[in-house]
Order: structure tokens, then sequence, then C-alpha cells
């Protein structure tokens, strides 16, 4: 059973890269942007990037949805930004993550085992992605801000970094060849 979260800043092609990957492989798809509440979505469509206490919840139910992935023994792919290895820190460990004092109890809170795969580019190249976009809640303006708070991840964390500037078939054969070899 796999779990992957295609992560990276707004317009590199996560739900693109992602939706294509799990059709693919025949495995459930997610777009974690559809999981914002509607306070996150009219903040960030106001061009106010979101803060940890805004993030918080949402990584808990995306977290939640992996979690009911993995127990019934499910594929899935999730499109997510995942910009800092706090917010992939609660994605794997759930709630417990943030909630350090509580004292964990045995079988509970495993973490879960997800593939990273960052989509990483020149933040030209994306600008120029998000200005084509059309009906999407995220304005070009906030990109830099989403740069500005981009933690790329590394070692321990277990993930591949995809460059942007290949085709849509070359990083679909590029996560699949990790998936299948690691």
């Amino acid at each position: 059973m796999v779990l992957v979260v295609v992560m990276g800043v707004s317009g590199s092609g996560k739900t693109t890269v992602g939706s294509r990957l799990a059709a693919k492989l025949g495995w459930k798809f997610y777009d974690a942007d559809d999981y914002h509440s509607s306070e996150n979505k009219k903040k960030m469509a106001s061009g106010i990037p979101l803060n940890d206490e805004d993030r918080i919840p949402w990584l808990c139910t995306l977290h939640d949805i992996l979690r009911r992935e993995e127990s019934s023994r499910q594929h899935a792919v999730l499109a997510c930004s995942a910009l800092k290895k706090m917010y992939r820190h609660i994605l794997v460990s759930g709630v417990s993550a943030v909630e350090n004092n509580q004292p964990e109890r045995p079988g509970e809170n495993v973490a879960l085992k997800i593939l990273f795969v960052h989509l990483d580019g020149p933040i030209e190249l994306i600008a120029h992605r998000l200005e084509k976009r059309r009906g999407h809640f995220m304005p070009v303006e906030l990109l830099k801000s989403q740069f500005d708070t981009l933690e790329p991840p590394k070692a321990p964390e277990n993930f591949i970094t995809v460059s942007l500037e290949k085709s849509l078939p070359e990083i679909v054969m590029e996560i699949e060849k990790a998936i299948f070899s690691g």
C-alpha cells in the first residue's frame, strides 16, 4: 500500500501531476484544495497568505484521509502544497505532531509512510503557469510568499524532487520509477 503526496508551491502542477499519476496507476486521488475551509479560500482570494493556525486543522483533515486510505489498504495520491517540514510532519503523524505534550498510547498514531514528491522549478516558470490559470482562488501575487515559506524536503524525509522543466509524461514516469523501485 503506497501513499504519495505531490507537493510544491501553487502553480507547480500538483493537481495535474497527481491526478495523472493516480489515473495511470488506478489509485484514488485527492486534491488538498478541496478541503480548505471557506475562510481559508476567502483569505487567499483576498491576497492574504495563510498562517500555521489556518493550515493545521486542514492538514489534520488531510492526515485523517490518508490514514483512512492506509487502514483500508488503498493506494492514494494527494496533491498538497506541504510547504514546511512541520506541515509534512502533520501529514505523516496527524494531530500528535502538533500536540507533543500528549502521551502516545501504544498502537495509536503510528506514523504513515508517505512518499513526498517535490515538484521543483524556477519562480518565472511557475508564475507564467499561474497567470494562465483561471477560476482558482490563489492569486499570482501570493506566489512569492509561497516560495518564502517553502522548506524543500531533505533527509531523513522520504522524498524525491522532480524538475518541472520536464514534460508531464516524463514527470509521471519518474515518480512511478521511484514508487516501484523503492
